[in-house]
Parts: structure tokens; C-alpha cells; sequence
């Protein structure tokens, strides 16, 4: 394929031989994309572009998928860029020209009020899906006054606990009937796949209302025992703690939150679960010590205290993870730190000066399911599932990694 030719037909990784399973439909037979974020599910964007210059956002998107990457990158001065396994790979196309760009994102967009938004705010989330080739979540935003986007492919199936390789303690809080369930982990670690398996075993196991509020929706949970409710900020609400607070009023048994932000989404958050529904949510937060922390930071000095008591009386228990490069070089492996409620847990949080034990009461409650990162990194490592390089990426201390793993057998 030539350097400087519009690509037709196939898009192919630099250096790879060409896709047969990512070839482009003709123009006659593309049906658009859709946004599938609340019913009809009839809205639709442009994803066809019209200058011959600009690549075909399908051909991107199959590419993309048939690779197996988890997300797509657009950007002017670059081409496509797709991360297959946590590695950024150029697709064998023309670098992309500012208009192209402009094109290609202002073309995804799915509405004329995301438009809007993105012409506004210079930034906008929404979903995406592409007929016959997957549903992504994308964030389009301007950079050095252009256009790009990133578009992370979503499956459609949603895994199972088991097959995210999560220990069983997941499932356990899931099934919790009241409280609150925080998975945390840097952009990227899997949270929001692994509260889309927990919801699923709620759905499988409860009959109950589950109220769910995302930014956006990426996986569509279909009624099985229970029957689900998912609203889209921007789309069916205004900002999470809006939602919640209404929420209250929608007879929930189990709240979905996509995100905690804020002190408003937090306070609500607490109020739900102390009021008897199970509230689960994701944080941005690499460690249970730094879960904890984030949550304290998020209200005012002279709300802390009471901030402590009400997340020690309210928390069941929280999952952190890193998802890290298997050994066999083909997908990633999660690694996770465990905390559940105990009440050497719940004293911890709620007195400032024993928050720092946290790491030592965790590693000390195998019993009640407990695990810290340094535990389920020496478990894999030994298991082969990871090297000892991707288990250093997720501890705090790799000296200590290393005395763990001598004590458990491994040999350097």
C-alpha cells in the first residue's frame, strides 16, 4: 500500500500483511453508526467521509477490532494509531492532515447536540456503534487546535468474573445486600468491564431494580432476574449527582455509578448505601490506602471526620487493579488488591492515624478474602501467568516483591 495513496479497501498494521477480516464494506452496503445509549436506538452519525483523502473510519474500526486493540487513536500528523495490548502500533496509513481529522471526528459525532457540546466545551463523550464491527466509547477533544478523537472498543458480550480472572470475594460483594463496592484502578485498568460482570451476576442471581448512571453506557444489560434502568449523562441526565439524588426516588435496590468526581456524587453515594441499597462505583485510585484517601480529599476539612465514620460504617469492601502484560505475550492479566469490611478495616478508615496499617490489615485477611497487589503478584508470577518485570509495575515496594518471591520458591 502506498505511502501517499487514500487507502481503500484495507487497512493493515505497519510492517503486517493485510486483514482479511478487516476489509472495509463497499460504500453501499455501510449502514452508519449508531448511538445505543437509551431507546430508539435509531439515532445516527455520519461515518462514511467525503473527501477521497480521508481514510474510512470503518476500515479503521475493523482494523482495530480484528487486531483485538482496546483502543483507536486519531490525530492529525499521525496516522491511526491502534493499542493492541498496552502497545501503540501505526496502521499502514498517510499521515493524517488537520482537515482529515476535523473530518473523521466532526463525522463520528453522533448528534447535532454533541456537536454542539464539542464545538462549545472543545471536548465531548459519547458511544459509538459500528454495524458489524463492535461499539466503542469515544473522547473527541481538541489538541494544538485540531481535532482528534479515541475511540475504545467496548465488548459486546460481557465477561464473566471468572473469565476477568477476578477472585471469588467479587462476587460475594456483589450480592451484598446494601453498602458500598468501589473498584479502582488507573484509566484503562478495567473497571468499568469489571462492574459490568458484577452488575451481571446481580441480574443473574437478584430480582431487583438496578439503576445504573454511566458516562457513557458501554455495555447494554439486557432484563434477566432483575430489571435494569441505564441513563447516559448528557443523554437522560445532566451530571451524576443530579442523577443520584434523583435516582433515590426510582425505587433502586442496586446503583450503578460510573464515576465518583466529586463531594456532591460522594455524599449522595453514602446517603444511598446507608439507607439500605448497594451502591457500587468506580474511583480513580491505584491502592486501598489511596481509595481511601481520594475519598477523604473530596470533602472539605470540616467534613472529614464525618466523612470517615460514614465510609467506615458504609464500606463493604473495595477491588483495586492493574491489568499487566501476560506472560505469553498474548492479552493481559489483572492484578488486584482486596479489602473487605472487618472491623479492624473499619477503624482503620475511620481513625486518621491507623489509616496507613490499611496495607498490613489487608495482606493479614486472607481469611475474610483479602489480598494486597504484593500477594496476587507473587501468586502469578509463580502461577507463570506474568514475569517478574510486569509484577514490579504493580507494587509499591519491588524489594519487598522480590523477598516475597524468594520465600515463595522463585528463583532469579
Amino acid at each position: 500500500m502506498g505511502r501517499n495513496r487514500p487507502v481503500r479497501g484495507r487497512a493493515r498494521i505497519r510492517g503486517s500483511t493485510p486483514l482479511g477480516g478487516a476489509e472495509l464494506l463497499p460504500r453501499a452496503e455501510t449502514t452508519g453508526m449508531g448511538l445505543p445509549t437509551s431507546p430508539p436506538f435509531g439515532a445516527t452519525a455520519q461515518v462514511m467521509t467525503e473527501s477521497s483523502d480521508v481514510p474510512e473510519l470503518r476500515t479503521i474500526l475493523a482494523t482495530a477490532v480484528a487486531h483485538g486493540a482496546s483502543d483507536v487513536h486519531i490525530r492529525a500528523g499521525a496516522p491511526p494509531l491502534i493499542r493492541v495490548d498496552g502497545q501503540l502500533i501505526p496502521l499502514d496509513l498517510p499521515d493524517l492532515s488537520s482537515a482529515a481529522a476535523e473530518e473523521l471526528v466532526l463525522g463520528a459525532l453522533p448528534t447535532a447536540g454533541d456537536r454542539r457540546a464539542f464545538d462549545a466545551d472543545l471536548e465531548c463523550d459519547f458511544a459509538l456503534t459500528a454495524d458489524g464491527i463492535g461499539r466503542f466509547r469515544v473522547n473527541a477533544y481538541r489538541a494544538r487546535g485540531t481535532s482528534s478523537m479515541v475511540l475504545r472498543h467496548v465488548k459486546e458480550v460481557i465477561p464473566s468474573i471468572e473469565e476477568l480472572g477476578l477472585p471469588g470475594i467479587a462476587r460475594d460483594l456483589a450480592l451484598r445486600p446494601s453498602g458500598l463496592v468501589l473498584v479502582c484502578g488507573p484509566t484503562g485498568s478495567g473497571k468499568t468491564t469489571s462492574l459490568a460482570a458484577m452488575i451481571d451476576v446481580i441480574n443473574v442471581e437478584r430480582s431487583c431494580h438496578v439503576l445504573t448512571i454511566e458516562d457513557p453506557i458501554e455495555f447494554l444489560h439486557r432484563d434477566k432476574q432483575s430489571t435494569i434502568s441505564q441513563r447516559e449523562l448528557h443523554t437522560d441526565t445532566h451530571d451524576f449527582g443530579r442523577a443520584l439524588r434523583s435516582g433515590m426516588r426510582q425505587d433502586p435496590d442496586v446503583i450503578l455509578v460510573g464515576e465518583i468526581r466529586d463531594a456532591t456524587t460522594m455524599r449522595t453515594a453514602l446517603q444511598a448505601a446507608e439507607t439500605g441499597h448497594l451502591v457500587l462505583a468506580s474511583l480513580h485510585a491505584r491502592t486501598v490506602v489511596d481509595a481511601i484517601n481520594r475519598i477523604i480529599d473530596i470533602f472539605p476539612v470540616e467534613e472529614q471526620r464525618q466523612a470517615r465514620a460514614s465510609i467506615a460504617e458504609s464500606l463493604r469492601g473495595i477491588i483495586c487493579q492493574h491489568l499487566v502484560t501476560s506472560a505469553s505475550g498474548d492479552g493481559r492479566t489483572v492484578v488486584v488488591e482486596v479489602a473487605v469490611s472487618t472491623p479492624r478495616i473499619r477503624e482503620a478508615i475511620a481513625d486518621v492515624v491507623k489509616t496507613p496499617l490499611l496495607q498490613d490489615i489487608v495482606a493479614e485477611g486472607d481469611y475474610y478474602g483479602m489480598r494486597s497487589f504484593q500477594q496476587d503478584a507473587v501468586r502469578n508470577v509463580m502461577a507463570g501467568a506474568i514475569t517478574l518485570e510486569e509484577a514490579e509495575k504493580v507494587v509499591t515496594r519491588v524489594s519487598d516483591l522480590h523477598v516475597a518471591l524468594k520465600r515463595a520458591g522463585y528463583r532469579f
